[in-house]
């Protein structure tokens, strides 16, 4: 199984925080993000996106066809995260556009087997493999991009 993690965009300040738009660097951002990621994912990836505005449109630089998950929104949890995605059993690919601090959580989880704060940068991608090999499954790290690396 594939998972992909891709935080939002940077977003402008204010209220209420669940309808924070992406600022005109945030929309660069997604859009570079975009352009990067798009042919480079497998086919059929489930997009799955937090209902938090910044997140809609972060997700839309890539794609229209997505599906709004609430459970990966704002306050969602490394373990809320791991079961909308189906982690690591589900099979094929999921990407989850979201929101720190439960992506960095679970990136940690990920790598370590313990939730730790671990920060992601706004915009970036963090994908994850889940193989087996001699009967041990194994989670690998294969990407890590921000967009000022692009």
């Amino acid at each position: 199984m594939e998972l992909i993690l891709w935080r939002h965009a940077e977003a402008e300040e204010g209220t209420p925080d669940a309808m924070r738009p992406l600022t005109e660097k945030g929309r660069r951002q997604a859009e570079r993000m975009a352009h990067f990621i798009s042919g480079r994912l497998p086919p059929n990836t489930r997009i799955l996106v937090s209902p938090a505005l910044r997140a809609q449109q972060t997700a839309a630089a890539l794609s229209g066809h997505f599906i709004t998950a609430p459970n990966i929104g704002i306050h969602a949890t490394p373990q809320t995260a791991v079961a909308t995605a189906g982690w690591p059993m589900a099979g094929g690919a999921v990407m989850l556009v979201g929101h720190q601090p439960w992506m960095g959580e679970l990136a940690a989880f990920l790598m370590t087997g313990h939730a730790d704060y671990w920060s992601i940068k706004k915009g970036a991608v963090w994908w994850f493999s889940r193989r087996e090999r001699e009967g041990d499954y194994q989670t690998v790290l294969r990407l890590v991009i921000a967009p000022d690396q692009l």
